[in-house]
């Protein structure tokens, strides 16, 4: 039996945008699917906002979206996350963990979602990797870009 994990994350009106950059850093196909099409009378507000949303590459990357109705209340809005010492200090409940098999690889993939991110730990070597970076994006998501390693 095969099982397999794909992040969800959720947003309040920015899903469409966050999956279209989640595409051009990790490529793939796009689907976007509004509550309009779902049959939402397209004139309430929430019509055109993501209902389903995903992003799946040959790569193995693949990850979700929706944006919260209007009417869901909003959360409290974690204290940032900082690295201190080889410590993570977090008041958040969740990374996204992207993991690949080369420096080279997971740099190009660094350097693209680093576009307007605030960076936590820079993307470099590091005692447990030859690369590893820590970021969160334009849309508050907080990432970890590391080389897989093989345990010995």
């Amino acid at each position: 039996m095969a099982i397999t994990a794909t992040t969800h994350l959720n947003f309040r009106g920015d899903a469409r945008r966050a999956l279209e950059f989640y595409q051009s850093v990790f490529g793939g196909h796009l689907t976007v699917v509004a509550y309009g099409d779902f049959g939402m009378p397209k004139e309430l507000p929430d019509a055109d906002k993501v209902v389903f949303g995903q992003v799946t590459a040959e790569n193995g990357f693949s990850i979700m979206a929706y944006d919260a109705p209007g009417q869901s209340p909003a959360t409290t809005a974690p204290t940032a996350t900082t690295r201190e010492n080889g410590m993570t200090l977090t008041g958040e409940r969740f990374f996204v963990a992207v993991g690949g098999d080369t420096a080279e690889e997971v740099s190009a993939l660094w350097d693209r979602l680093a576009d307007g991110a605030e960076v936590i730990e820079k993307y470099g070597p590091s005692q447990f990797a030859p690369g590893f970076g820590m970021l969160t994006d334009r849309f508050g998501v907080t990432w970890i870009l590391q080389v897989n390693v093989t345990p010995a």
